[in-house]
């Protein structure tokens, strides 16, 4: 009992998906069609995606990078534009979940460098903007967070077409990012730690990184349809498992346990005419907002692939389950990395981190939705 409850809370959505999945097949008895309702596509660019980026995270390539740039900035604003900004620009290729897997521990240990006063004064709010800009960040490409995977290889579109929808909204973000970064470090003294000096690099091999890189090329070719994703799999997947086996252990299993239920709840509801009816005439012509708002109950992930399938607008879709990504800490499911990093780290200040997260999220999205409104006449 004690280790289903403690599955429960660390595997929610992936729990309530298949509680979900279980409930819509007694109204949809288990059939042929069942096998249709998977995008396998979607599932073998995603997997290969995660085991690519788990290798390279494995070798402490994003680690190095960060401490690289790190390098080059001379004082307190600097740093903290360089820390917001890994996880902003690092996030449209690595997605937005290992950015903060990855850039959050990182930003600890470089205030901890600092002494106590700067990490007192610095934790909470650069923790929360990198939160808000990862979610950000992730949504000009195809492979910044998972719902933009899916929805862009449902909608047909070429990588330009949507990088040039969601351009504005990032543009805009990095505008209101840098603005946020001066009124935070505003009244601050410069200066920088001996951490770089300090930290030693971890073991790592060339050739892996080599390899990890030629795959990542691979899955992007695969993303942007010049080559079979089912090449792209087989590639990885032998690679990972001749050479590097074990990081084939630390990929989301999870997640992509969740698309597939989710595929069989979506598939399921499509099957019964009247709740298809019903949400076909709720987001007609609504599709961003309800996109927006679904994503604050259920996260932008389960809300990407529970409208598309009840909506031709998919365009109007990618714009709301990004911006979807900010408002409530379920909002994204990367933004509960942060937060858990938070409870470990600054744990008395959970109260005063949530509070900000939220004040800061709802800033952001009002000015977005303001964007998407102008843009929209």
């Amino acid at each position: 009992m004690t280790k289903l409850k403690q599955f429960l809370k660390q595997e929610t959505v992936l729990a309530v998906a298949a509680a979900l999945a279980v409930v819509s097949a007694f109204f949809v008895r288990p059939d042929a069609a069942y096998l249709g309702y998977i995008d396998w596509r979607t599932l073998a660019i995603l997997f290969s995606l995660m085991t690519v980026m788990a290798g390279l995270r494995r070798q402490g390539v994003f680690d190095r990078m960060g401490r690289a740039l790190l390098a080059l900035s001379g004082g307190t604003m600097q740093l903290v534009l360089v820390l917001v900004g890994l996880c902003f620009f690092g996030s449209m290729f690595i997605t937005n979940d290992v950015a903060l897997l990855t850039f959050v521990p990182f930003t600890f240990a470089v205030l901890d460098s600092m002494g106590g006063e700067m990490r007192r004064k610095l934790a909470l709010p650069v923790v929360c903007m990198q939160t808000v800009a990862a979610n950000l960040g992730s949504m000009l490409t195809p492979i910044g967070n998972p719902q933009n995977l899916y929805l862009y290889g449902k909608s047909g579109m070429g990588m330009g077409a949507f990088v040039a929808l969601m351009l504005p909204y990032s543009l805009a973000s990095l505008v209101m990012l840098v603005a946020w970064a001066v009124l935070v470090c505003r009244g601050q003294r410069s200066g920088s730690g001996p951490f770089l000096e300090s930290r030693q690099n971890a073991p790592s091999s060339r050739r892996i990184i080599g390899m990890y890189g030629v795959l990542f090329v691979v899955c992007l070719l695969a993303v942007m349809r010049v080559l079979p994703y089912g090449a792209a799999l087989a590639a990885v997947f032998l690679a990972a498992l001749a050479a590097d086996r074990d990081t084939l252990g630390g990929v989301d299993y999870s997640l992509l346990l969740t698309f597939v239920a989710f595929f069989i709840f979506i598939g399921n509801l499509g099957r019964i005419p009247a709740f298809s009816s019903w949400l076909q005439g709720i987001i007609a012509g609504r599709e961003v907002l309800v996109s927006v708002l679904a994503s604050q109950v259920t996260s932008n992930v389960p809300a990407a692939l529970l409208l598309s399938g009840f909506t031709q607008n998919t365009q109007a879709l990618i714009i709301g389950t990004n911006l979807g990504g900010l408002g409530t800490l379920i909002a994204s499911m990367a933004s509960l990395i942060s937060y858990r990093q938070i409870a470990r780290e600054e744990p008395e200040g959970k109260g005063k981190y949530f509070a900000l997260f939220t004040l800061s999220n709802v800033v952001f999205l009002a000015a977005l939705l303001g964007l998407w409104a102008v843009l929209s006449l």
